[in-house]
């Protein structure tokens, strides 16, 4: 940067997607349930978005027991975050729909 200019404003955020080209799709009540994690216990929020990141990386395989959950659709899955409160997802070929982080199912 040259001396006596402003740094360049931040650049508007880029859909995050996965090696195989997935885009990441939050949810509003996946969006809700980060929120109450962030207010209530930021080492859970943190490992919500660990999940997100190992999630991206391969939903089907992973830290967290991926588990599909075939009683929701054919390519709805889970994994723990806690004992209590699990991360639901539903991948399809070009996107990974995030649809929550809290409760059990």
């Amino acid at each position: 940067m040259t001396p006596g200019r402003k740094a360049d404003p931040v650049p508007p955020l880029r859909p995050v997607s996965d090696r195989a080209g997935r885009a990441a799709v939050f949810q509003p009540e996946f969006r809700e349930d980060l929120r109450y994690w962030v207010k209530a216990d930021r080492k859970i929020a943190l490992r919500v978005l660990t999940l997100v990141e190992a999630i991206l990386r391969d939903p089907f395989s992973g830290i967290g027991k991926p588990e599909p959950l075939r009683h929701l659709g054919a390519d709805v899955w889970s994994r723990r975050l806690t004992e209590e409160h699990r991360v639901v997802y539903l991948v399809s070929h070009d996107r990974i729909d995030f649809l929550q982080a809290r409760y059990h199912y």
